[in-house]
């Protein structure tokens, strides 16, 4: 006989598509990229899937494996995964999620890619890195138009072709960035790996790398010392002889979140390179990647965030507590609708930004200008909320949220990484700071997006007014540096949920983060928020 029975418990959280979320969707259409809406709710259907969700469940709990030596004591340097792991990669691929808009000339291209981005990561975050890391390499590959002829093809290609052989030989290229150093970090211009000009135009490189990301990756981008200074190189496992390029895998990171994901300390004994761009050119030729996953970072915060608040809405609509359904319940009401305001705000500024590269990358001076400080600023804001969103939204459920079997642990070990990955808070922030001082016009661009806003919302219009002034404040400005970028964050996460949100978001967010009526915990918004209109936006469908 059963000693009990199993109630109020939630329902499991499948079925669904993912890409069913009006902000997304809107911003899809705004950017003249509504043609790929119909693959985004293909690609969605799949990701709000048992069957995905256990690729990404799986490829966690088992992490990849590094095999320095094969069973003879050969040197091999290979890292084994899950099998789910090649099917997130391959299903990412085949959508184009990596490299394909450099080779799509539809509009908007580069949003429609970030969309799919978006909808795909929430299944699992680890494999979007070796992803956005493919996307990225293209631009900076772009300033050798040699290798970008070989490469750029294959690196755009919708064939996923996991394997150790000469990137000449395979359907499709993965790329992989190896830049940072142990007694550098994000001070890159510190590294001391070297790179010797060879008699046939490449170069040998020796040295440590202290995080190269993906090491399973065809080709590299990596920084090094030639004798010209700092420069960028391509390096590819297997050389165009088929011989395995000398690049030696010395362990895999143990991290905090990202398991599914190999990240690996390496060291370079003479591996062969090919130089990127012009000798001690290194940091202005990988910028535009930085940039790239930059975006990513943004997109990615943006993703989890969404997922937090599905989960959370889902569980408080099924689950019953003190006589009512969590979902009915009016403190709960605060707490979802804070949790869904934070994340539309993020996605809005996400797409915007893939919209400005779309339009950057066609010549578009002043969004141009606007990409390159909005990003810097949004990266650093929206992956800095991430961690926060994450655990309130795992809170919602409770213990539930607290065991593995729900999903929120996962996500809220991997919350941190975007906010440290291409540069942690201080270095995006000071970033920011970099754009203006080395682009005033890219000052101009940031407050003619909020003036787009200007008249709509008293409280948005008020908090561009002091903004201004924190600009023409040049007093211990590095020491408050945060503090502007928030702002400018804010700001312009107002001013686009002003113009394109829905009403009622757009509300609770100028009432709260700009009006200041807000505590500082998720779920004090003000008493009159229309709690009705704002858990709609996050309902699963």
């Amino acid at each position: 006989m059963p000693t009990h029975e199993v109630t109020n418990q939630v329902p499991d959280p499948y079925g669904h598509d993912v890409a069913a979320d009006p902000a997304l969707l809107a911003a899809l259409h705004r950017a003249g990229a509504g043609w790929a809406e119909d693959e985004l709710h293909e690609l969605g259907r799949l990701a709000g899937s048992e069957e995905a969700d256990t690729w990404g469940r799986l490829a966690n709990e088992n992490p990849p494996v590094l095999r320095t030596h094969d069973r003879y004591g050969h040197r091999v340097d290979e890292v084994e995964f899950h099998p789910y792991w090649h099917r997130l990669m391959d299903t990412a691929v085949r959508y184009g999620l990596h490299a394909a808009p450099w080779a799509d000339d539809r509009p908007g291209a580069h949003t429609a890619r970030a969309a799919k981005f978006y909808v795909w990561g929430q299944v699992e975050a680890g494999h979007t890195c070796p992803i956005s890391m493919t996307y990225a390499a293209v631009p900076a590959l772009r300033a050798t138009p040699d290798l970008a002829e070989r490469y750029e093809p294959l690196l755009s290609a919708r064939e996923y072709d996991f394997g150790l052989r000469e990137p000449g030989t395979k359907r499709g290229l993965i790329a992989g960035m190896s830049m940072t150093e142990k007694q550098g970090g994000s001070d890159v211009r510190a590294n001391t790996t070297t790179a010797v000009p060879h008699t046939d135009g490449s170069y040998r490189l020796t040295g440590h790398k202290w995080f190269t990301s993906a090491p399973m990756s065809d080709v590299f981008l990596t920084l090094a010392q030639a004798p010209g200074g700092l420069s960028c190189f391509l390096l590819p496992r297997v050389l165009p002889d088929g011989s395995r390029n000398p690049i030696r895998l010395q362990r895999l990171k143990d991290k905090l979140g990202n398991k599914s994901n190999a990240s690996a300390e390496i060291e370079y004994e003479g591996a062969t390179g090919w130089l990127v761009g012009e000798e001690g050119r290194g940091v202005p030729t990988i910028i535009e990647m930085v940039n790239m996953t930059r975006l990513d970072c943004t997109i990615g915060a943006a993703s989890g965030m969404r997922y937090g608040t599905v989960r959370a809405l889902h569980h408080a609509t099924h689950r019953r507590a003190f006589g009512a359904a969590l979902v009915d319940q009016p403190l709960m009401r605060n707490v979802l609708a804070d949790l869904v305001v934070e994340s539309e705000a993020a996605t809005v500024v996400a797409m915007r930004l893939a919209a400005a590269t779309d339009a950057a990358l066609a010549g578009d001076e002043q969004e141009t200008l606007l990409r390159r400080l909005g990003l810097a600023v949004s990266k650093y804001w929206v992956c800095k909320r991430g961690p926060a969103h994450a655990a309130e939204a795992l809170e919602c459920l409770g213990g539930n949220g607290y065991v593995e079997e729900s999903g929120m642990p996962r996500l809220y070990r991997e919350a941190p990484l975007v906010s440290i990955w291409e540069g942690s808070g201080n270095v995006a922030a000071l970033d920011a700071l970099r754009a203006m001082a080395r682009r005033p016009a890219s000052v101009d661009a940031f407050l003619a997006e909020l003036d787009a806003a200007a008249g709509a919302d008293r409280r948005l219009d008020a908090a561009t007014a002091a903004l201004r002034k924190q600009l023409g404040d040049l007093t211990d400005l590095e020491y408050r540096t945060r503090r502007l970028v928030e702002s400018m964050a804010l700001t312009l996460q107002g001013s686009l949920l002003v113009r394109y949100g829905d009403p009622a978001v757009a509300d609770a967010f100028c009432a709260s983060r700009l009006g200041g009526d807000h505590g500082l915990a998720f779920g004090t918004l003000p008493a009159g928020t229309d709690t009705a209109a704002i858990l709609d936006r996050a309902v699963r469908r």
